[in-house]
């Protein structure tokens, strides 16, 4: 099973950014993690601050991969470009925040890409990540997917 964990804006800062509310692990040391945890998945990951380069990510393996780990960062509550690109695409995405959005500032509460989504969690930390991975081992791809 081949995955992507796709991270936003700002998600480069991990470790660093607000601990307070992100914690003090870099992505990439959680990555690693992650990948001991799931030995049996292909995983991969990208970040990026360019809402355009997040579309063309989407685009290029979204119709190969099995299933998509998404945390548009402030994208989220912005772009309808993103949900678009989710929408025209096969592989199912499974949408994660860090912080728990329905305790944060009002714009943040609204998500533009829930609702595309398989799936949402938020409020977890860094282990939300876990849990969407966990949730797409359990229902693969309906279509698409590779």
């Amino acid at each position: 099973m081949k995955i992507l964990i796709l991270n936003g804006p700002n998600l480069n800062l991990l470790g660093k950014r607000e601990p307070e509310i992100y914690g003090s692990q870099s992505f990439e040391e959680f990555f690693e993690e992650l990948r001991k945890r799931f030995p049996d998945l292909d995983l991969e990951y990208f970040q990026s601050n360019h809402e355009g380069a997040l579309i063309d990510k989407l685009h290029e393996v979204g119709f190969s991969y099995d299933g998509i780990v998404f945390n548009p960062g402030a994208y989220t509550h912005t772009s309808i470009a993103l949900s678009d690109a989710i929408v025209g695409i096969e592989t199912p995405v499974f949408e994660v925040h860090i912080s728990n959005l329905a305790e944060r500032e009002d714009f943040r509460q609204i998500s533009h890409v829930k609702d595309v989504c398989i799936g949402s969690i938020n409020g977890m930390g860094l282990e939300g990540y876990a849990v969407a991975i966990e949730e797409l081992k359990k229902n693969p791809p309906l279509k698409g997917g590779g």
